[in-house]
């Protein structure tokens, strides 16, 4: 299996999952520290003196969080079916596999060779005396096995509790009682320069530790996962440390290592980690009904800038405008309205739309929330009771958001702008974001989209139920018009 990766066009870098495949296995420098201990459980409280402290002193506290935790690290290797046939890009079996051309370029030595199982491997940590595991969704992300390898040498398999593609966060149990465990701790607490520890088994070198510090908190818009709030660290994270825990001096969790930002593939000093807030919350909707429920608002957002804010008469660029309604939304129903800017939600100031979905999203359905607005120059406050998201909207926007465009339905007065007939049926690109793998690939404003991976899509409801259909695949055929012509275009989804 392939690692993982999400391509920045704009910088030309790799934002790298950190699950490996076992076949590529090497060595590699890098600062690690590999630690073996008994197993015990964490305490959810180590003093870290305040004072200036002696290097002994300071190197007491990391080996003694390393010490602690490493029991609860585990190391998880993945067994997932080999991958089928390659496609041809209409859709039929590779041509090359057909027995014609078998008879005139033979096949490989020893006969058809039979497709091996895919083995890869991630990292994970115990949460609970029970077996819990917490890691991330794409280490396991279609395993038919797993199994949990311990500090001490013991194997267990692994069953999958349940998985939030959204937020890459999965829970694995292992059978069995007192195991060793670690506690997660508030991840809005730490500080900018705080130190971490990393701990992980990257490259299959189990219980590997590193060092390092909070480089920043918040990061959003990575185009990672569809929610983002990312912790970033200098810690050393490289490909296998997916899954793994990041530590403060108290023993305590506060982000799941996830990615790392690259232009080679290795590690260059930037990585990211969930944070264990975030994480809490999908973890306790996984362990009580092995799905996950966000909330819904029903709202598109958009940042407001100076030109906005003047246009608006704004004293400064604050909050989020809204600049389009769903009907019948919790939104809708009531009042919010085009062209309101959200200023606070339940007393909250809006930092960033990222910040206000992600929140959004954590909320439970029903919950009531009280939006501070502006409207036309009034403060106004609309209490609004949120309501469940579906997952078809979830996996359209997924996607649509990593590919990079935002799309609608061709009515008339659009067909007429952009030269297509009133006939015509389809679904209008409306935006591209510079730098995405559409606006990489080609994919310009105005081009319509006629198919998705062979089906026709006439209307955003088509649309919607066909990227919800392609969203568990590896690739997206688009068959889009520009204009007098029409060509496939093709993108890698996951």
């Amino acid at each position: 299996m392939s690692i993982l990766v999400s391509i920045d066009f704009n910088l030309g870098v790799l934002f790298m999952f950190c699950k490996l495949p076992l076949r590529l296995m090497s060595i590699l420098a890098s600062t690690t520290l590999s630690v073996a201990a008994t197993a015990s459980n964490v305490p959810s409280q180590t003093s870290t003196p305040d004072c200036v402290c002696s290097p002994a002193m300071i190197s007491k506290a990391f080996t003694d969080v390393a010490r602690k935790a490493t029991p609860a690290v585990v190391f998880l290797k993945v067994e997932s079916a080999p991958m089928q046939d390659e496609q041809d890009p209409f859709g039929g079996p590779n041509p090359f596999n057909d027995d014609f051309f078998r008879r005139f370029f033979g096949t490989p030595p020893g006969g058809q060779s039979k497709p091996m199982p895919q083995v890869s491997q991630g990292s994970g940590f115990l949460v609970s005396a029970d077996g819990y595991i917490l890691t991330n969704a794409h280490v396991v992300r279609g395993a038919d096995k797993i199994t949990v390898v311990f500090n001490d040498g013991r194997e267990m398999d692994a069953t999958i509790v349940g998985t939030d593609i959204h937020t890459d966060v999965a829970i694995v149990k292992v059978e069995g009682k007192d195991f060793p465990f670690l506690t997660l701790g508030n991840s809005d607490k730490i500080e900018i320069a705080e130190w971490v520890i990393a701990i992980g088994s990257p490259f299959q070198l189990e219980a590997s530790v590193t060092v390092g510090i909070v480089s920043a908190k918040g990061r959003q818009n990575l185009r990672i996962n569809d929610f983002e709030d990312f912790i970033q660290t200098d810690a050393a994270i490289n490909p296998g440390n997916s899954g793994g825990p990041l530590l403060n001096l108290n023993g305590e969790v506060i982000g799941i290592n996830t990615a790392i930002f690259s232009r080679n593939g290795g590690y260059m000093g930037i990585g990211f980690a969930i944070p264990s807030n975030m994480a809490q919350t999908i973890k306790t909707q996984i362990i009580e009904s092995g799905v996950v429920t966000r909330g819904f608002l029903g709202v598109s957002l958009q940042p407001i800038d100076k030109d906005l804010a003047d246009a608006f008469n704004l004293e400064k660029p604050e909050g989020a405008l809204i600049s389009e309604i769903v009907k019948d939304s919790p939104a809708d129903k009531a009042g919010l309205k085009q062209g309101d800017i959200i200023l606070e939600y339940n007393k909250t100031s809006v930092k960033t739309l990222g910040s206000l979905r992600n929140d959004i999203s954590m909320m439970t359905p029903g919950d009531k929330v009280f939006f501070k607005i502006n409207r036309k120059g009034q403060i106004m406050t609309i209490p609004v009771v949120i309501g469940t998201a579906s997952e078809t909207a979830m996996a359209v926007g997924g996607v649509t958001s990593k590919l990079g465009i935002e799309v609608d339905s061709l009515n008339p007065d659009i067909a007429k702008q952009l030269g297509y007939a009133a006939t015509d049926e389809g679904i209008v690109i409306t935006k591209v974001k510079p730098g995405s793998p559409a606006a990489m690939g080609g994919i310009r404003p105005g081009f319509l989209i006629l198919s998705v991976n062979h089906k026709k899509v006439s209307n955003l409801s088509d649309f919607n139920q066909a990227i919800t259909d392609a969203s568990s695949q590896k690739r997206l055929l688009l068959l889009v018009r520009n204009g007098n012509m029409t060509r496939f275009y093709t993108f890698k989804i996951e």
